[in-house]
């Protein structure tokens, strides 16, 4: 009997088979990641502060590390258990023990565990214990042989016809056929390659899809292949097909897959005789009972989640821009939540995110005159009461006639910005923002929601549901465990690469800095209010529950402005102080004169090498330090694209094609991208308008948030749709 060998999953095992997966990452590289993350660190402080450990790999590769080795953790956990099984029924070759060691993928595991796992009784298995096995087996090699008397034989009480043994021999072999893992496999690669989606109306279905959404799937047939480049529409015929709309299938060609069973099958003998007449009958049915419907799950399955993880990333991509957005500093904003029948809720918010004053005011219809006279006369008042700067519109209802009545009202000199309100409800009625503003109704809330939102959408948004600000595509379609992670992800590494003020961040936003959790950040804050500010990094370390290991992770991305020590205001970790003290010291640089122009420029004069030797560092390590002595206090955000202020307004009607407009990239998908013009309807730049190169996704060149110079292409006011191009008229 075959030994059992079993492989642990131990490090060196898991980097071995990361490094077969990943590009430009030598092995070195992943085993000083493993050793990192399996101590405990995070992502970002990994990405940030041991750079000269892991060769400089940013998160993106880091998190690719850790979601592969997780992966194929789990491949050699699962190829233990199937050996394991295999073993215990006896039935474990030294030739099927190497099969199962050499796999690379899960399918690939499951396709040969699939004969030996336990399942329900099936007729194959009453027919093996009739004893018909040796017979099927017999035929297999005597395809030409006249089989009467050899299948007479097996006639007895449990099978008292010839009918009956053929029927038993039948299932045999349909049954091991049907758990050919080479059969599955070639069926898979194949379906992959010629396979094409098909998608047609269900009968009496038209009337349900009133708004013609999957017209274009009514009659569709593409290529798998193809598709996987347009992966957007795998999600939507999914959906048809979910809503019962759309009826949906994988066509190949059968008679291609039978020839290659068969010919395997027969192993050199003619295809002649009642053997043969049996064997045909048996791969028909194997392919058609077992192997067709099982691949073409798999296929269907594996389409999904390639367009999911397409969609997931494009969710990702919009998440992390939109949370990036310039904050607009120093700005006292009014917050300006449309509504009709209910009125607008006012919201004034102080230059640092303070809320001060709210109203009530009913500026539109089916309000009377007399009250749509004093809500412009209270509008005014408080705009000139709180010196407003800006007033920040939701986009919801009531956003066009209440941009109108701003524009109308608004002093010279005070601007206003439209601001995608998707989530704020969601935040409103939370129990943070209850615990925020307990005095206050959820739509005063929301202005304030709003307007906080344009002077630092970081801190506001993080307060949300990421999957309810209204980026991405198909995301309510999507795994939600997934998603979930790559929010977490894309979170975590905007909160950390901004920094947060220890002393004002809400516990929201201390909750994804790097080794703090909702606990520990409540914590910090509950701190903050015993005690006062904090006027030194160390000082967290007396926090409740938060030890040496969270305040490794976490200190560097932890900002005190006007504190004792002028680093814990930059992004140099307290580990590196003594480095950079003698930095300072060696460019005799005293720490008040940092980031002024005469002490930045001693310090791009360093002979970096020779610095990082004598400061004992690595070089990449120096150059950071270097950067932020140059820039304490900096914020990333301030080289992002900020919010595009306005003073008149805009109407559907008024657009004509060849119109050149600024607007603002509100979301990004695989098909293009949705820009902001101010009207009532975002404008689609289909993914062939927006370069004069070849682009595979509009990604590479647009991001959300981002202020764009469009043409009109066409509008259709009836269906509220209006095409643009961002290719210049020739």
């Amino acid at each position: 009997m075959t030994e059992l060998i079993q492989h642990e999953p131990t490090q060196d095992v898991i980097a071995q088979s990361v490094a077969a997966k990943v590009t430009n990452i030598t092995k070195k590289q992943i085993n000083a990641t493993l050793t990192l993350l399996n101590e405990g660190s995070t992502v970002p402080f990994i990405a940030r502060y041991r750079k000269e450990m892991t060769g400089e790999l940013d998160e993106v590769q880091i998190r690719d590390i850790q979601s592969i080795a997780k992966r194929s953790k789990e491949l050699v956990e699962r190829k233990n258990t199937v050996l394991k099984a295999i073993f215990e029924q006896r039935k474990l070759t030294d030739a099927l023990q190497k099969s199962i060691q050499d796999v690379q993928t899960l399918q690939e595991l499951e396709d040969i565990y699939l004969p030996y796992k336990q399942k329900r009784r099936t007729r194959a298995m009453v027919a093996r214990e009739n004893g018909l096995q040796p017979l099927a087996d017999w035929l297999m090699t005597h395809i030409n042989s006249n089989i009467d008397d050899d299948f007479r034989n097996y006639v007895n009480e449990a099978l008292p016809t010839m009918v009956d043994v053929r029927a038993g021999v039948h299932e045999i072999l349909a049954e091991q056929i049907g758990e050919n893992a080479n059969y599955r496999q070639w069926l898979r690669l194949r379906m992959a390659v010629d396979g094409l989606l098909v998608s047609s109306l269900k009968r009496g279905m038209a009337g349900k899809d009133e708004q013609k959404v999957y017209e274009q799937y009514y009659d569709f047939t593409e290529t798998i292949k193809s598709l996987l480049n347009n992966k957007f529409r795998i999600l939507a015929v999914n959906r048809g097909e979910k809503e019962g709309i759309l009826s949906v299938k994988i066509d190949f060609s059968e008679a291609r897959m039978m020839h290659f069973i068969q010919t395997k099958e027969l192993n050199g003998q003619n295809p002649t005789g009642q053997g043969y007449e049996i064997l045909q009958r048996a791969i028909e049915d194997a392919y058609k009972r077992f192997i067709r419907p099982a691949v073409e799950r798999e296929i269907r399955q594996e389409l999904t989640t390639q367009a999911q993880e397409q969609a997931i990333k494009v969710f990702g991509d919009n998440l992390y821009h939109l949370l990036m957005q310039a904050p607009l500093k120093n700005k006292i904003v009014m917050g300006f939540d449309p509504g009709f029948r209910t009125g607008s809720k006012l919201a004034i918010i102080d230059s640092n995110g303070k809320f001060l004053a709210k109203q009530v005011i009913y500026p539109h219809k089916p309000a009377n005159v007399q009250k749509r006279s004093e809500a412009i006369n209270t509008f005014k008042q408080l705009v000139s009461d709180y010196k407003v700067e800006l007033v920040a519109i939701g986009n919801g209802t009531a956003s066009r006639e209440s941009e109108e009545f701003v524009a109308e009202n608004l002093p010279a000199g005070v601007k206003y910005t439209i601001v995608n309100e998707a989530g704020a409800s969601v935040y409103s009625a939370s129990e943070q923002a209850r615990e925020e503003f307990p005095d206050l109704h959820v739509e005063e809330r929301s202005a304030i929601s709003i307007g906080r939102r344009i002077q630092d959408p970081l801190a506001e948004l993080i307060k949300i549901d990421p999957k309810s600000v209204g980026v991405g595509q198909y995301q309510h379609d999507l795994n939600a465990k997934t998603l979930d992670e790559q929010v977490d992800n894309v979170v975590e590494t905007a909160v950390n690469q901004v920094g947060v003020n220890l002393n004002t961040a809400s516990p929201a936003l201390l909750a994804h800095i790097a080794g703090l959790n909702k606990n520990l950040a409540q914590n910090i804050v509950n701190y903050r209010n015993d005690f006062g500010e904090f006027t030194s990094r160390t000082q967290i370390k007396k926090v409740p529950r938060l030890g040496p290991k969270a305040y490794e992770q976490a200190a560097g991305f932890l900002r005190i402005e006007d504190g004792k020590n002028i680093l814990d205001n930059t992004d140099i970790h307290p580990e590196s102080y003594t480095a950079a003290k003698k930095l300072l010291s060696l460019a005799n640089i005293n720490p008040v004169n940092l980031a002024t122009d005469e002490a930045n420029t001693v310090l791009n004069r360093l002979d970096n090498e020779h610095t990082a030797e004598q400061l004992d560092v690595g070089i990449q390590t120096l150059h950071d330090m270097i950067m932020s002595l140059q820039k304490p206090g900096r914020d990333g955000r301030s080289e992002m694209v900020g919010a595009l202020l306005k003073s008149d307004v805009m109407h559907i009607e008024d657009l004509k094609a060849g119109m050149k407009l600024q607007g603002t990239v509100r979301n990004v998908v695989d098909f293009g991208a949705f820009v902001d013009l101010g009207v009532k309807h975002d404008g689609l730049v289909h993914i062939s308008r927006i370069s004069t190169r070849r682009i595979k996704h509009p990604s590479e060149i647009v991001s959300v948030g981002d202020i764009v110079e469009v043409w009109i292409v066409d509008v259709d006011e009836k269906r509220n749709r209006i095409g643009l191009t961002m290719l210049a008229p020739q």
